[in-house]
């Protein structure tokens, strides 16, 4: 196969080229490439690497009414993403065993539409588990310094996140977390959603950032921190990389579109965890002090996000279609820095060797899209099991034209996982 004519954008700029695909693979990128395969003409169109989202909840086996691995995934491909990598919790029962591992890679061979990895969980209790997860091929762990709202997978105690990071850096594995101090946070005194930001101050995320680098460094444990949602998190981060701490950022596209302010208008369809900030402040961290922008796609249905009472509301955000349309829209991102936020830099900091590039020896992942029209996100063109999203109304460019995953239409995904 050739696609002809397209406009390749990659983390290191944009070029008119063809790309030569033999199998799975990519073998050539350039001008006027010979061939007499099939031919697809991107002429006048974009070809970016596939997307990778690192943060997906699709929540198979066990709550599937909230999402599903067929469903989730298609939503992904529709967006321009060829790879998740699924979370351990929200599932029933959640990834903290091999066992339950093996249920989780059973169910997506069956349904994904995309190619898929998992990550392990890390509780107080499971420490034994850890090598025979990345024995079946575990991406890394997560772990909680907080109530994660999942009774199944409990927040883990400083003496058990440290012991972790040891064992982890043993199996030169990586640990991520979600960074909120614990001690910080409050019951919240009332039903709103002022309440409900009250009683998570960004101070609890900044804590917890700065114990979470300090208890790896000590451990030499490679170490990514989810869904940053404030600039001096951000700005924490960044020093301790230039200083050399094997630490990495992300965020999601509802840090950088919506505020504290904004929450009461969204009601429950916004509230998540850590709750909106500030979104001006973190738009210039993508230029270097986060690495990557992943959606931590949490659905459930419609009914668990209404309510009264935003104490009883389910956390969680639906948005993993609509990523890489949602920072296109903002032009002042340019298209190289969105292949690296999207592909390039989640490949590179997750061991996933032939993904997140258009250059030869690579998987044949990509996204052909017409980036002229513009748009919004709406409910009925939502590929979810429960199709709605605190995103809709929200402008969007560009149109999908075609994915491909390792050559083909998105069909039977393949088990990932890292390869260093």
């Amino acid at each position: 196969m050739i696609v002809r004519g397209g406009s390749v954008v990659t983390a290191r700029g944009v070029m008119e080229a063809d790309i030569a695909i033999a199998g799975d693979r990519i073998t050539d990128v350039g001008q006027n490439l010979g061939g007499d395969g099939e031919e697809i003409d991107a002429t006048g169109f974009h070809i970016f690497p596939g997307g990778i989202d690192s943060h997906v909840h699709f929540n198979e086996p066990g709550r599937t009414e909230w999402e599903d691995i067929a469903h989730g995934s298609a939503a992904l491909a529709a967006g321009g993403y060829t790879t998740f990598i699924d979370m351990p919790l929200n599932s029933l029962p959640v990834t903290t065993t091999a066992e339950a591992f093996d249920l989780k890679v059973d169910a997506a061979r069956r349904s994904s539409r995309v190619d898929f990895g998992f990550w392990g969980g890390v509780v107080p209790g499971n420490l034994d588990q850890l090598e025979g997860l990345v024995e079946r091929g575990v991406m890394g762990f997560k772990a909680f310094m907080c109530p994660s709202g999942i009774d199944e997978f409990p927040a883990c105690d400083e003496r058990t996140l440290r012991e972790a990071m040891k064992r982890i850096a043993d199996l030169d594995s990586i640990l991520l977390v979600h960074a909120e101090d614990s001690a910080m946070l409050m019951e919240p005194k009332g039903p709103t959603a002022r309440d409900f930001l009250e009683s998570r101050p960004w101070q609890a995320e900044l804590s917890a950032v700065h114990d979470a680098i300090e208890w790896a460094q000590e451990a030499r444990c490679r170490l990514h921190i989810v869904h940053v949602s404030t600039l001096a998190s951000a700005a924490f981060i960044h020093a301790h990389r230039e200083s050399g701490a094997d630490v990495t950022g992300e965020t999601c596209p509802h840090y950088l579109l919506y505020g504290a302010d904004d929450l009461e208008r969204l009601g429950g369809l916004g509230k998540c965890a850590p709750p909106f900030r500030d979104k001006a402040a973190l738009l210039p961290t993508l230029y270097g002090g986060l690495q990557m922008v992943v959606s931590d796609h949490s659905p459930s249905t419609l009914d668990l996000k209404q309510g009264d009472d935003f104490r009883k509301i389910w956390g969680g955000i639906s948005g993993c279609q609509s990523t890489r349309q949602l920072l296109l829209s903002d032009r002042r991102l340019e298209l190289p820095l969105v292949a690296a936020l999207t592909a390039t830099n989640v490949a590179k900091r997750f061991g996933l060797e032939r993904k997140g590039d258009i250059a030869p020896g690579f998987d044949a992942d990509l996204w052909i899209v017409d980036l002229k029209p513009d748009g919004v996100v709406r409910r009925e063109d939502l590929l979810y099991r429960n199709p709605f999203s605190v995103h809709e109304g929200q402008k969007i460019r560009g149109r999908t034209v075609k994915t491909l995953v390792r050559g083909r239409e998105p069909g039977q995904g393949q088990f990932i996982r890292p390869e260093k």
